[in-house]
């Protein structure tokens, strides 16, 4: 049976101003727990990460640890946060998850979770880490760093800096004139649809690993060089989707040359500080300064929280058009046949740069491996962020469970 709500939960959620840190969490001993969750190491050898996917270095890796040991440029915050308020007592949630009607209260004593938060029409209504994670912890994006991305080309267009999205990426990037990702359109590269042949596994022998090693690691010159390996064709631009985290690498680089400034910059100047986040957050930099932005942006979660209340609300938030309206709309919708639910992914369509939910109801999502996600529903005002250190990239069972509790809280308020 699910636990009811008691009088001690309530009174640790006001005591720590709403934010309750869970007693217990999976698997805390196999994360490093009596360890103090500790964290890898970089090598002698540049910036040679050791040990950042064990399971003892999870935690701190998904939280923090990857910005203490690697450069990084940060995001400024502006000079006032906005206020997110937090609801007099926590909300549960519940869904049915194998055959059983379980609480978010269960969920998060099932799964691998480090901070998980649901905001309501601008108010938090259930705010909770675990492993020893806080309100102040700034955890790892992974792959919803690429959603950032597709917001910021389109306020790259909008602002005329870059004149379409048809354009070719070389025009705006000189130096990948002779590379397909040069050849290819800023459109094509949104919808992970280049057709440049690279491999993407999460096996740690793969293309991702070695651009990985070629930008935060800085074992390349970095910018453009990062990416000329990758000189070959699986298939002709625009015609499948192939999830590659090159091509929001190639397109953090079309911002960087259209705009003139580093993309941490126009981040925090377009989005981070209008948007009123409560603190910084940073970028992981190559060995040139360029962000490797398909992966490796460090922000609170309650900040990961505002940046799915922007998109929520058609681009806006405090009061100010921050991402085109128009544009947000066309980023979050599945248009082409190849970006379609169940054609993209087994599940998910594929926007520009963000995860779109089959069903007549929109919604759609900023998705990272190991468990890292916002999930939007605009009409119910609704956003679901979570951190988590999953046992694998892309965790099947964990991935049912986390899409049974989203529609336990949308169920909640509306209708799936």
């Amino acid at each position: 049976m699910p636990r009811p709500l008691n009088l001690l939960t309530i009174a640790v959620w006001l005591t720590l101003g709403g934010a309750v840190c869970a007693q217990a969490a999976p698997d805390e001993v196999l994360l490093g727990g009596p360890q103090g969750y500790p964290r890898g190491s970089s090598g002698p050898q540049a910036q040679h990460l050791v040990g950042a996917e064990r399971p003892e270095n999870l935690v701190d890796s998904f939280s923090g640890g990857l910005e203490e040991l690697l450069p990084h440029r940060t995001v400024p915050k502006g000079a006032t946060a906005v206020v997110l308020p937090r609801a007099e007592k926590p909300e549960v949630f519940f869904y049915q998850h194998e055959g059983q009607r379980r609480s978010s209260d269960d969920y998060l004593a099932r799964q691998r979770v480090t901070g998980l938060l649901v905001i309501k029409d601008g108010t938090a209504v259930l705010e909770r880490y675990q492993y020893g994670r806080t309100q102040a912890t700034r955890f790892l994006s992974a792959s919803m760093a690429k959603s950032i991305v597709g917001l910021l080309v389109g306020i790259a267009v909008e602002e005329g800096r870059i004149a379409s999205i048809d354009d070719l990426a070389k025009r705006y990037v000189p130096a990948l004139a002779g590379n397909p990702y040069g050849k290819t359109s800023i459109k094509n590269l949104l919808q992970m649809a280049s057709g440049a042949d690279f491999a993407e596994q999460y096996d740690g022998r793969d293309d991702l690993a070695a651009l990985i090693r070629d930008t935060i690691e800085q074992q390349s010159p970095g910018a453009a060089a990062a990416l000329l390996p990758y000189r070959g064709r699986r298939a002709p631009a625009g015609s499948m989707f192939y999830y590659s985290s090159a091509e929001t690498q190639v397109l953090g680089l079309v911002l960087r040359g259209a705009t003139g400034m580093p993309v941490a910059d126009y981040l925090g100047t377009r989005i981070w500080q209008p948007m009123g986040a409560e603190d910084d957050a940073s970028y992981l930099i190559d060995a040139v300064g360029q962000e490797a932005t398909f992966a490796f942006l460090h922000a609170r979660l309650r900040d990961f929280g505002r940046l799915g209340l922007l998109v929520a609300n058609g681009g806006r938030a405090n009061g100010r058009q921050l991402v085109p309206a128009a544009w947000v709309r066309r980023a979050t919708e599945a248009a082409e046949p190849h970006v379609q639910p169940f054609i993209a992914s087994s599940y998910f369509g594929y926007g520009y740069h963000f995860w779109v939910f089959p069903g007549e109801q929109r919604r759609f999502a900023f998705i990272g491996v190991r468990g890292q996600v916002i999930f939007v529903d605009p009409a119910l005002g609704l956003v679901l962020v979570q951190t988590a250190v999953w046992k694998t990239a892309g965790d099947r069972a964990a991935r049912a469970e986390l899409l049974a509790l989203w529609r336990g809280v949308v169920e909640h308020y509306g209708k799936w």
